[in-house]
């Protein structure tokens, strides 16, 4: 009795153990089937493309300074101001020194004297000349003289005027120290104050900048490229520009420029481009705006595609698993095209809607 109580026990325990071990199999199949994952073959718009990171700056921008020494006597404008060509900017008035001062002064006098010495001069050569004690040639060469020397002495006085007055007034032209702009466009930047100092633009020295103006209406992308893409750019390639201070505003342009020369940035090699904005799409750009530049290189609308993720590269070729059956899969050639990094074009290999594996994820261990 004893005996077959305990092979009615063993019975059960192998049967128990034989269900937990089919159980345990069975979760692991079904988990394992649970965890293929697939993606279809669909049709899809591939663009590749090339990124370029700058900023937007007006294409012609410039520095206005001063050809006259002296202080800033008036500001006449302001930073964002729209003005025309030959507008009144800024007015500098003269600062001479007391030496300047006196030295302009003394001129004026001594061109005074020498002028009259020389009218003098020829009121009695008139007289000689008329009574044939001198030639005509004579006369004519003291008259030469005094003609400069009403000159000299015009001139000492405009000078001595223009530094005490900042304005002086020659044969119905006005000359005055009125700054005024050199082009139509706004004031982007404003570097004096009234009662600043002014050093005047000369062939040995830069002179001050007053202030910084440009034709806001003309805009170009600056910025780099890097030199993996450099070589796929060409010249009149459209690109897209993503400004970060305007999310959602498509502006649109295309390459005008690709630098010869390389420079170096943050470690890397990068080349300077220049894209001319042809549409702002509505946005209201302002210089210094961060932008980056997606460049089309090639676009190819509603053909075959696969996430690349799924594409294993072998010797040149390309290779996707496809499902088979319930539980097995095999690996079949496929030719690709264009890619963007994150779908790759399917040109043979695969049909539309058709399933492809994903690749199994490595667990770390």
């Amino acid at each position: 009795m004893k005996r077959k109580t305990k092979r009615w026990i063993f019975l059960i325990s192998a049967i128990v153990i034989l269900l937990v071990v089919v159980g345990i199999f069975l979760s692991s199949t079904k988990k394992g089937n649970a965890n293929i994952r697939t993606v279809k073959v669909e049709r899809k718009n591939i663009i590749d493309k090339a990124l370029a990171v700058g900023s937007i700056e007006p294409l012609n921008e410039i520095s206005v300074k001063s050809k006259i020494s002296g202080v800033v006597g008036k500001l006449y404008v302001n930073v964002g101001d729209f003005v025309r060509r030959d507008d009144p900017l800024l007015e500098v008035q003269p600062d001479p020194t007391p030496l300047e001062l006196v030295q302009a002064k003394r001129d004026v006098e001594m061109a005074k004297i020498n002028l009259k010495t020389l009218e003098q001069k020829l009121a009695r050569n008139k007289k000689l000349k008329d009574d044939g004690l001198i030639s005509q040639q004579e006369f004519e060469t003291l008259t030469r003289d005094y003609d400069e020397a009403v000159l000299r002495y015009t001139m000492a006085k405009e000078h001595l005027e223009l530094l005490e007055k900042g304005k002086v007034t020659i044969k119905k032209t006005k000359i005055e120290s009125v700054i005024k702009a050199p082009i139509t466009g706004f004031i982007l930047e404003k570097s004096v104050n009234v009662g600043d100092p002014v050093v005047p633009l000369t062939s040995y020295q830069a002179g001050t900048e007053l202030l910084r103006m440009a034709d806001m209406e003309k805009l170009l992308f600056k910025g780099t490229v890097d030199e993996i893409d450099v070589g796929r750019i060409k010249e009149g390639m459209t690109a897209e520009l993503a400004i970060g201070a305007l999310p959602g505003k498509k502006v649109k342009g295309h390459v005008t420029r690709i630098s010869l020369k390389a420079k170096k940035e943050d470690n890397s090699t990068v080349f300077p481009i220049e894209i001319a904005i042809d549409e702002t799409g509505g946005a209201v750009l302002r210089a210094g705006f961060s932008a980056n530049a997606s460049i089309i290189i090639a676009k190819k609308d509603s053909v075959l595609a696969i996430p690349e993720r799924v594409v294993i590269f072998r010797n040149d070729s390309a290779f996707v698993r496809i499902p088979v059956g319930k539980n097995q899969s095999k690996e079949v050639y496929i030719k690709t095209g264009l890619s963007d990094a994150i779908n790759i074009e399917v040109i043979s290999g695969l049909k539309e809607g058709q399933k492809v594996l994903e690749k199994e994820v490595k667990k770390i261990i």
